[in-house]
């Protein structure tokens, strides 16, 4: 007889090898051989500060690859933040800061963190820096305060045994260190880091009750009033000799590691400095003071809570996204950031080692002596920010006055307002 095939059993025959046999082949895939999910992420600190952060995350997530940016704060990261979002190529978690916050939320920018269980874990006060009618859009796990970082065994040259009483003091102190051929101090003028300019304002406010920005914007008071006392007292480091004012193209980098060699006496100087200052000089004897201010025995500090992380709202990697906001407030991640950057970390589940030349200023910090405009105007912080940069880098070149500062931030402020 004839061989007759059933067609449709060998069709099914068939069929069924080959389901079985890719079957296998899936079953033996090495999950970790796929390709990973790229999650850009965008910061203002450096590689130095995120790199022993990122290599951990990867080590646990192994299926996601950051693919790390940076820029400079607060102008430049702010600027380049802005570009890329309007050109849609923002990073999937960027910084949100004091500087941007109001855009970033209004703008839609940002996404709702609420609801996540990492939320939980910031000090309300944190959370309340970067949130908006009760929503909390930035995960920030440290505060800060900033003053004047001194070198010992400079000072000590011209007989410092303690911190100056009175901004006069600090003036003198200053002259002293220069007529021994010292260099006394270097400011962040360039990037906006003004850590005694913006103390002298807090000072000067806290002491008229602490609502002076409200009542600016409320029309009610004026830049040009409030701040050209303050800054009128700051410029005499320029007014005064003790400082070029060719120190105003110096970059933030450059300024530390001007102080980290021995160079310059002070600098102001936040938490954020001390890890790259003692990776550059292990042995170098370093102590903060809190800024004086007019007044012999009254101190203030620059400060605020530290900028959050923030989930970009248009980020098509969500869940990556998640999980890592979800290891950056972890007990791991929130050490090793401090560990990297001396961060004052406040969330719930890690106590802080805090590098000891914080010890002069931490009281001033847990007391909330400390300032920092961004953080206190209710809106238009990246647009006044920006002016009051350029008009500053202006007064310190020597080009207009403290009172023209504050009129061009009211002018500003009117503007914007409209």
């Amino acid at each position: 007889m004839p061989l007759i095939f059933d067609l449709n059993r060998t069709w099914h025959k068939k069929a069924l090898s080959s389901a079985v046999l890719l079957l296998g082949t899936f079953l033996t895939i090495d999950p970790a051989a796929a390709d990973p999910t790229k999650l850009s992420f965008f910061s203002w600190d450096g590689q130095q500060t995120m790199q022993p952060v990122i290599d951990e995350f990867e080590k646990e997530n192994p299926n996601i690859k950051i693919d790390f940016s940076t820029a400079p704060p607060v102008t430049e990261y702010e600027s380049t933040l802005q570009t890329r979002l309007l050109a849609n190529t923002a990073a999937d978690v960027f910084i949100i800061a004091a500087e941007n916050k109001t855009s970033l939320i209004d703008g839609g920018f940002v996404k709702d963190l609420s609801g996540y269980d990492f939320a939980a874990k910031m000090n309300p006060a944190n959370r309340d820096a970067y949130g908006a009618d009760g929503k909390a859009y930035g995960l920030s796990i440290a505060s800060w305060g900033g003053g004047i970082l001194y070198n010992k065994a400079l000072t000590a040259k011209i007989g410092m045994t303690e911190p100056p009483k009175s901004w006069d003091d600090f003036l003198a102190l200053c002259k002293k260190l220069k007529d021994a051929g010292i260099t006394p101090y270097y400011d962040g003028v360039q990037s906006g880091n003004l850590m005694p300019m913006y103390a002298l304002l807090g000072l000067e406010f806290s002491k008229e009750g602490g609502n002076v920005d409200q009542q600016i914007f409320a029309g009610k008071d004026t830049f040009a009033k409030e701040w050209t006392g303050p800054l009128t007292d700051y410029m005499k480091l320029y007014d005064q000799g003790l400082i070029s004012r060719d120190s105003v193209g110096l970059s933030d980098d450059q300024i530390l590691n001007e102080f980290a060699t021995g160079r310059v006496a002070m600098m102001g100087a936040g938490p954020w400095n001390l890890g790259p200052i003692r990776k550059i000089d292990p042995k170098v004897d370093i102590d903060f003071m809190q800024v004086p201010g007019p007044v012999a025995g009254e101190t203030f500090l620059t400060g605020a809570a530290s900028p959050g992380y923030a989930i970009n709202a248009a980020t098509q990697n969500l869940p990556a996204a998640e999980t890592f906001l979800r290891f950056l407030a972890s007990k791991t991640g929130v050490e090793l950031y401090q560990k990297a950057s001396s961060a004052i970390t406040t969330t719930s589940d890690f106590q802080p080692t805090l590098d000891p030349a914080l010890g002069t200023i931490y009281d001033g910090i847990k007391a909330s002596h400390i300032y920092l405009p961004m953080t206190a105007w209710p809106k238009y912080q990246d647009g006044l920010h920006t002016e009051m940069v350029a008009k500053i880098q202006d007064m310190v070149a020597g080009h207009i006055k403290p009172a023209d500062v504050g009129a061009a931030l009211d002018a500003k402020l009117k503007d914007l307002s409209n």
